[in-house]
């Protein structure tokens, strides 16, 4: 992962809003939920969703599905993995097979 792409996905989590989204996404798990579900859940108006899941999509931190005319949003566990990869990938002095437990926690299949 690039940097910039780190950056990208920090910038997206680092508003209220689609840290909550992103969090119920990952609670949820890989059937996600429809747009119109999220914003139910998080008290949230569509038009204001829209905004927060394109930019979570964009940041490869969501996965968007078309389900007919239902657009379905999961977290996107691999793009999580690779962020933290990103950020462990030097940990301990330059041993990483000391963060290996946490990076192969994330390998959920979900």
């Amino acid at each position: 992962m690039e940097m910039s792409a780190a950056l990208l996905a920090f910038d997206a989590l680092g508003q209220p809003t689609r840290l909550a989204v992103f969090r119920l996404l990952v609670q949820v798990g890989g059937q996600g939920l429809a747009a119109g579900e999220i914003a139910a859940q998080l008290n949230i108006s569509p038009s204001t969703l829209s905004t927060h899941l394109s930019i979570l999509t964009q940041s490869g931190l969501l996965l968007a599905v078309r389900d007919g005319r239902i657009i379905r949003y999961a977290a996107d566990m691999a793009g999580l993995r690779a962020l933290l990869t990103w950020l462990l990938q030097d940990c301990c002095g330059g041993k990483p097979e000391i963060c290996a437990p946490v990076l192969d926690a994330l390998a959920c299949n979900c």
